[in-house]
C-alpha cells in the first residue's frame, strides 16, 4: 500500500499566530518541530496498517518547513517551491490514499488561521458556483488521479468542512478553535496519538471512502482581496474580469483549473 502525506502547518496542535507561520516568526522553528511530529504521528500510524511506501509533501508557506533529521526515515520528502501541483505535487494515480495533516479552514469562515493559498490575496475561489478552500481543491486534484482523502487532521471547524464534502472521511481533531488566532489545544503527545490512530482507521477503512471528484465543465471564479490584485491577474490571457476584485476562466479539467489558480496566485504576490 501506497501512501500520499500532505502537510500543512497551521491546523497543528500549539500553532495560533503569525508568528509560529511565518519564515521569519519567532515561533517559526517551534512550529516545525511541532509539525514534524504531527507528520511522524500519522506515519507510524500508517505503518502499523500495513503501508509499505511513504511520501511526505511539505505544503506550508515556502515548503521548507519539516525537519528532515527528524522525519521519520521510512518516508521520503518533497520539499522546496515552486512545484506545479503545489501542496499535492507527486500525488499520482499510483498511491492508495492520501491522508493531509495541519490543514485549515478556507478563507472567509471561522477556524484558526483561515485562509485560501494566500490570505493577503485570495478572498474566495468558486467552481461552478461553489466556494472551495485548501482542503476541497486539494482533495479534488487527489480524485482526478483516484486517489481517495481517508483523513484530516486540524481544528475541529476544518474537520466539519472536510466532512461536507467526504462524509465519510476520517478526521483527528487536535484543536478547538476559540477565534482566528485563538485555539485550545491538545497536548503534542496526545495529538500524536489521536493522528496515529486516526489514520489507523481511515487507511483500514479506506475502500469506504470514495475520492472526491469534481468532473465536466468548471467554471472558475477568483476573487481577490482588493481591485489591484485583479489587475494583476487579468494579464493572464486566458481569464476574464467579471467583477472590479474577480476574474474568470473555463477548462474541463480540475487539475488544470488548480495550476491556473496557482498560476494567478504567484503573478498577483508580485505586487504585495
Amino acid at each position: 500500500m501506497r501512501l500520499y502525506i500532505s502537510a500543512d502547518i497551521e491546523g497543528v496542535s500549539g500553532v495560533v499566530h503569525s508568528e509560529h507561520t511565518a519564515r521569519d516568526g519567532r515561533e517559526h522553528d517551534r512550529a516545525r518541530m511541532y509539525m514534524t511530529s504531527e507528520v511522524n504521528a500519522c506515519i507510524e500510524g500508517a505503518l502499523e496498517a500495513g503501508v509499505k511506501n511513504i511520501i511526505v509533501n511539505d505544503s506550508h508557506g515556502t515548503m521548507r518547513n519539516i525537519i528532515l533529521e527528524e522525519l521519520h526515515p521510512v518516508a521520503e520528502l518533497i520539499s522546496g517551491s515552486p512545484k506545479k501541483l503545489a501542496m499535492v505535487e507527486g500525488l499520482d494515480e499510483t498511491y492508495d490514499a492520501a491522508i493531509f495533516i495541519g490543514y485549515h479552514t478556507r478563507m472567509g469562515i471561522p477556524g484558526i488561521l483561515n485562509h485560501t493559498f494566500h490570505g493577503r490575496a485570495i478572498k474566495t475561489i468558486k467552481i461552478n458556483g461553489k466556494e472551495f478552500g485548501e482542503f476541497g481543491l486539494n482533495a479534488a486534484v487527489a480524485g482526478h488521479f483516484g486517489v481517495p482523502v481517508v483523513m484530516v487532521s486540524g481544528c475541529n471547524l476544518l474537520a466539519k468542512e472536510a466532512r461536507e464534502l467526504i462524509p465519510r472521511i476520517e478526521t483527528a481533531v487536535v484543536k478547538q478553535t476559540i477565534n482566528r488566532t485563538t485555539a485550545k489545544n491538545v497536548g503534542i503527545q496526545t495529538a500524536r496519538e489521536i493522528i496515529r490512530q486516526q489514520t489507523i482507521r481511515a487507511l483500514q477503512n479506506r475502500e469506504q471512502i470514495q475520492p472526491f471528484i469534481i468532473d465536466g465543465k468548471l467554471n472558475v471564479e477568483v476573487s481577490f482581496l482588493n481591485t489591484g490584485l485583479a489587475d494583476y491577474a487579468e494579464i493572464l490571457p486566458a481569464v476574464k474580469r467579471c467583477s472590479p476584485d474577480s476574474v474568470t476562466f473555463q477548462t474541463d479539467q480540475i487539475i488544470h483549473a488548480y495550476r491556473y489558480i496557482r498560476s494567478l496566485i504567484l503573478m498577483v504576490s508580485s505586487s504585495i
